[in-house]
Parts: structure tokens; sequence; C-alpha cells
């Protein structure tokens, strides 16, 4: 009874590798890729038969861009097998490493054939009409001597004139569809240039990877090589779509999928990481910070003792100075090593997806293929867990327009990434917002545009100016305002309605809100917004409601108010 034996190594990076009794090539295939923000982990796989004893195992055509240090080996088969150690090279070649890349090359120059053989014909039919003109000029000529001197024998003439006629014919024809053959070839010729532009390596060289095995027995090893690329990256984008009618939210997450690694990926298992391989794994070596010390006294005296001697003693004293820095450096120079260190660390800790501290994966579901020539390949990662409530919002002082909103709480455990949303209100496309990184329990508000289904109006009741006060008089400003709101649906609907009134930064202007001219049940510095004033309540189909407010701000009258 056979058993799979799982075989794991990390690869060691030997300048040669060892003699071993046969060189199996293993003919192998991308399988899987696991995409950073700013790299990609490719996994190749190759199923090989292995005779007893010591063998290597060699692959070739890896990219010429793969990191040698993130070279890793698994694999597994039903005998006891053992891996070596295992050597990498770089090879060159004379042709094109990247398959693509040698496709479109050989098409573009299999076009440069064509147009240089139309250009041929065109040469021919060229060097055909030259010959008929010249032939029919020699007619002309001799269609001018003597009538005497001339055998006219006119079915002759009439049959030659016909042929030069039929023969120009022919001539432009051939031309125009010559010309119509060049344009195509042209503009093939234009979109295999920009095609091969945006995959252009110019690769030549390749790695090779040979992996030493010893097998107890003849058996068949699958075994997998993987290893980390540049040019690949993801972000993640959302949609959101709003169903008005049911009053229902739907949160799905997608991967934004972008690479140029010279190759494509067909029909690989697909990951999407949050981790962050190119920051490093280790804590950055402390270092010494020197300090010292001078007396800026000693070298004010100095330099009054230079001004006092002349330029000679000024020399001497710009001389010591010198002296004194090129004395204290054992404290200066690790100082400025010290200060570059951290500029360096400071750009590591750029990230282009900001998780937080939280790393998570994404596994697709099925095959997924990625073109290498930076096309965005969209993938679906899942729905979100969400309770969504939805509101109309007003804000009078800035809209007199209702918008639909949705008040989003996340469910589940797995968080929000930040990227962009798509906006859909009743599968209609209405615009695009961001989202914050949102862990489990936050809410978000998301709005969905203008509801025209609601009137809102705002008016100005009172907007005075006067004084008050008998000794000392202050200077007084009153507004009433009252906004009037009518829900013209033909269901319920949460309303929120939100003010903002003046807030002091000086205990000599103060500000009231007038109960007597406001609306009761709001709640105050809404959001810890200063100032700001919201009321939550839900309208029945065509009710009206009147929110009121009324402010009252008062300063001595000797001093100016600002920003009311």
């Amino acid at each position: 009874m056979s058993r799979v034996l799982p075989l794991s190594l990390m690869m060691l990076m030997l300048s040669a590798a060892p003699v071993w009794a046969e060189e199996i090539m293993a003919d192998s295939m991308l399988t899987a890729a696991t995409v950073y923000s700013n790299r990609a982990t490719l996994t190749r796989r190759a199923v090989v038969d292995i005779p007893a004893g010591k063998h290597t195992v060699v692959f070739e055509n890896l990219p010429a861009n793969l990191l040698p240090e993130s070279l890793r080996a698994e694999g597994n088969a039903a005998a006891d097998v053992t891996f070596g150690a295992v050597s990498n090279k770089v090879v060159q070649s004379a042709e094109l490493t990247q398959e693509r890349e040698r496709e479109i090359n050989a098409q573009i120059e299999a076009v440069n054939d064509q147009i240089a053989a139309t250009g041929g014909e065109k040469q021919a039919l060229a060097a055909k009409q030259t010959f008929l003109d010249t032939l029919s000029k020699q007619a002309a000529l001799r269609s001018g001597e003597e009538i005497a001197e001339i055998d006219l024998k006119p079915d002759q003439w009439k049959g030659a004139a016909d042929a030069v006629l039929a023969g120009m014919g022919e001539v432009i024809a051939g031309q125009q569809a010559a010309d119509i053959k060049l344009r195509g070839l042209q503009k093939e010729m234009a979109k295999l240039q920009a095609e091969l532009q945006e995959i252009y390596t110019g690769a030549r060289n390749s790695y090779q990877v040979v992996l030493p095995v010893e097998a107890a027995s003849a058996t068949k090893l699958t075994v997998d090589v993987s290893y980390q690329v540049p040019d690949a990256t993801w972000q993640p984008l959302y949609d959101a779509r709003l169903n008005t009618e049911k009053g229902t939210l739907e949160l799905v997450q997608y991967g934004s999928v972008q690479q140029g690694t010279g190759e494509d990926w067909t029909s690989v298992a697909l990951t999407l990481s949050t981790a962050q391989p190119q920051r490093g794994a280790s804590l950055p070596e402390a270092e010494p910070q020197w300090v010292s010390l001078f007396d800026p006294n000693m070298r004010a005296q100095k330099a009054m003792r230079g001004f006092a001697g002349g330029g000679v003693a000024m020399m001497a004293s710009d001389s010591m100075a010198s002296a004194e820095m090129a004395v204290a450096p054992p404290m200066a120079a690790p100082m400025g090593m010290q200060e570059e260190m951290v500029m360096k660390e400071a750009r590591f800790a750029t990230a282009a997806i900001d998780t937080g501290g939280f790393v998570a994966e994404y596994k697709i579901p099925g095959p997924s293929t990625v073109k290498s020539d930076g096309t965005e390949s969209k993938v679906m990662i899942a729905p979100f867990d969400i309770d969504g409530k939805v509101q109309l919002r007003v804000r009078p002082q800035v809209s007199t327009e209702a918008y639909l909103a949705a008040q989003a709480t996340l469910k589940g455990e797995r968080p929000i990434l930040p990227g962009m949303v798509s906006l859909f209100r009743d599968d209609a496309y209405v615009g695009q917002a961001e989202l914050p990184l949102l862990r489990p329990g936050k809410e978000q508000t998301l709005y969905f545009g203008v509801d025209d289904q609601v009137a809102v109006k705002r008016d100005m009741l009172k907007d005075e100016k006067s004084e008050a006060g008998i000794v000392a008089r202050d200077q007084v400003i009153e507004r009433h305002a009252v906004t009037s709101i009518q829900n013209l649906h033909n269901r319920a609907f949460d309303v929120v309605v939100e003010e903002v009134v003046p807030t002091s930064q000086d205990e000599k202007a103060r500000v009231e809100v007038i109960s007597a001219a406001t609306t009761p049940g709001y709640a105050k510095d809404a959001e810890n917004i200063k100032g700001l004033l919201r009321w939550h309540f839900t309208m029945q189909p065509q009710e009206k409601k009147d929110i009121k407010t009324g402010v009252k701000v008062s300063w001595p009258a000797n001093m100016e108010l600002q920003g009311y």
C-alpha cells in the first residue's frame, strides 16, 4: 500500500549544484498566484517520473525578475523522496524568454514581410504603368506620320488601343487594392506594436532551478516551486446596492488585480493577501544616539579676537573651530548615520493598502486568469454581512434637497479594507465614494444621491440685530428659521435633519439656542461636532413636518463679531 509523504524545504542559494546521476527536465506550468500590494508569489507545478537513486529535476525558463531569496520547493510522492540543496543560475538566450512577447514579435515580422511584399507589388504595377504610358506615346507619334507611309489597319489599331486601356485599368485597380491592403497592414502593425509596448520586457535571460532528489524506489513526484516577482498588485473594490422598495443594502467586495510580470496567469488558483512582505520581518537595530556640549561664550570670544586681530587672526580662529569640529566627530558622524537610517525606515512604513495591522487572505473560488499587459481583472471576493438602515438626510443650511442614505453596520468577523465603492440605487449607477477601514460593529453612512420624492423648503422667519442692556450695552443678533419637509413617497421613511448653530470661542460672545423657537427632541453636538443639532424621526407617506431653530448671539458693543 503506497503512502504519500509531504515534503517541504526552504531553498538554499548555492553557486553550483552537486553532480547527480541523471537530469530530469520538468515540464511545469503556473498553478497558483498570491498577490500582495506590490508583488506576487507564483507557484509552478511539475509531475515527473523519478527512477530509484539520485537525480536532479531541472526547471527552465523561470522569469529573470524573480527574487532568488524567495525560492521555495515542496512536493509529495508515493515513495520515500529526499530533497537536496537547491541551486539556481541565470541562463542567457538569443531569443526572448516570454512566450507572448515572442508571439507578438513573430506576428510583427510576418506583417513586415507582407508590407514589403505589397510594396513590391506596387513597384511592379508602377513599372507596368510606365511601360503602357510609353507605348501610348509611341502610338501617338506614329499616328502623326504621313498617311501614305502607314499601312493602316484599323482592326489592329483598335485592338492595340483596347489592350492599352485594359492594361491601364488593371494597373489602376491593382494599385488601389495594394493601397487598401497596405492601410490594413499598417493598422495591424500599430495594434501589435501597442500590445507589445504594454507587455514589453526585452528579457533574453531566464532562471534555471535545479532540485536534487533521491528516491528510495521508482515513483511519480509532484513538485511545486514557488517564488516572488515584482510588478503585481491588487486593491479592494466594492459595490453597494440599495433597494429602496425593500429598504435593503447589499455590499459586495471585489479585488482589482493587475500584473506586468511578463507572463499571463492562465487558470490559476488566485489568492489576494493584505500581507506586506516588502516591509521586512525584523525590527531595525538600535543605534547609539550621541550628544555633545560646547560653550557658546568661548566661540563668541574667539570670534571677537579674530575681528580684533585682523584677517590672520580670523583665519586662525576659523582653523581652530574647524579643528574642534574635527575632534568631535565620534559624536556627529553616528548621529548623521542614524538620521539617514530613520528616513529610510519611514519610507518602508508607507503601504499601498492600510489595514491597521490586520492581515487577511482572500482565496478566489475557481480558476482565474490575469493578463500580463496591465489589464485590470476584477474578481469577486464575497458579500459582507451588514445591517443597513435606509434614511433620508437633510441639511437645510447647505441644500434644500433630501439625500437618500444607508446607515451600514458591519457584522461578522472580517473588516472592510479601505477602497472605492460604486453606488447603485435600484440597479442604477449613481456615483462613487471612498470607504475607510471598518471593523466589525462599526457604522458607515453611504449616500445614494438626491431623492426627488421629498420636498424641502427653508425660510428665515426672523433676522434682527439690536442692542440690549441699561448700563453696559450689548449688541444682539437673533435669527429664527423653519425647514418644511414633506414625504411624497408611498411608504414611511426615517428622516435625519441636521443644522449647525454658532459656537463661541470667547466667553464674551454668548450663544443661546432659544427653546421657545426651536423644535424639541434634538441631539446636541452630534458626532462630537460642536453646534451640530440633529433631529431623528419617522415620516409617514405624504406627511409634512416643520423643524424650527431660534438662535441668539450677544457680545459687547465695543467689539466686533466674526463668523456669523
